[in-house]
């Protein structure tokens, strides 16, 4: 049975989950009839029901049949890892924390629950740790877009700026749209993308990063919002070769030679 993915934005993460075609649409071919129901070609099993409450974002019943699934097959790190996502959706970061422990531990080829150590190290501020977790989980699987994303977040959080480049221009690599949409596989989550202090800086780097991905439109719409966050050396942009190859575009001139927003007065 050919599956389709789903993202599932809750709360500060993004996760992404594969579910059977007729859970998510309905054939366009076909004569009009009432919404598709489970019933319409069989009965789901537990681990299709509770990714299907994860779905619905009722992750109180996909907690307790993850918690079912992990009693029925202690051995699966994947209902372990699914059962940490639950707990994770309800801010339950402790517990979340010992599932994903708990999954890494049983597969140790099994990335997604070593990037999702990283973003609860994350949320507790604790970016050396997230860092690790997250350079383990690319150790595993290295051509995941969101693990480099991540990565990159909290480099920026600990100020290492060149590394959060690097993982970042790696993250686009992978999936040029990384950044809008956080494309992912199923059970792994994008950690919160909020920046709270040093916006400016970071709309810089996100800018330099398209730059040397040759992505002029978007190096041009986070050079503005750089600008406008108040960056200070936008004028380094001329001599920095990581934008040399889109230097000269019309949007990336348009941003430079325009004056940044005045603050208001109050």
């Amino acid at each position: 049975m050919r599956s389709v993915r789903l993202a599932v934005s809750c709360g500060s993460f993004l996760f992404v989950l594969l579910v059977s075609p007729s859970l998510a649409q309905t054939d366009s071919n076909s004569p009009a009839q009432g919404p598709t129901t489970i019933s319409d070609e069989r009965k789901l099993s537990d681990e299709e029901m509770g990714r299907l409450y994860l779905v619905r974002k009722e992750y109180p019943e996909a907690q307790q049949l993850f918690h079912k699934l992990t009693v029925e097959h202690p051995d699966k790190a994947l209902y372990w890892n699914e059962l940490g996502i639950a707990l994770h959706s309800q801010s339950d970061l402790p517990g979340a924390l010992k599932c994903y422990q708990k999954s890494a531990k049983l597969d140790k080829h099994y990335a997604d629950p070593e990037n999702n150590i990283g973003t609860v190290y994350y949320a507790r501020k604790k970016y050396p740790k997230a860092i690790r977790a997250y350079k383990h989980a690319i150790s595993i699987k290295d051509d995941s877009a969101p693990f480099y994303l991540n990565l990159g977040m909290a480099y920026f959080a600990e100020k290492q700026y060149e590394d959060s480049i690097a993982s970042f221009r790696k993250a686009l690599q992978y999936d040029p749209d990384a950044f809008d949409n956080a494309k992912a596989h199923s059970g792994t989550i994008v950690q919160d993308r909020s920046i709270a202090t040093d916006r400016g800086m970071f709309y810089f780097l996100l800018a330099k990063s398209f730059a040397q991905s040759g992505n002029a439109e978007r190096c041009a719409l986070y050079l503005k919002k750089a600008r406008d966050e108040g960056y200070q050396d936008m004028k380094s942009v001329k001599s920095d070769p990581a934008f040399a190859q889109v230097l000269k575009d019309p949007a990336i001139q348009e941003v430079l030679e325009a004056k940044p927003l005045e603050t208001a007065q109050p």
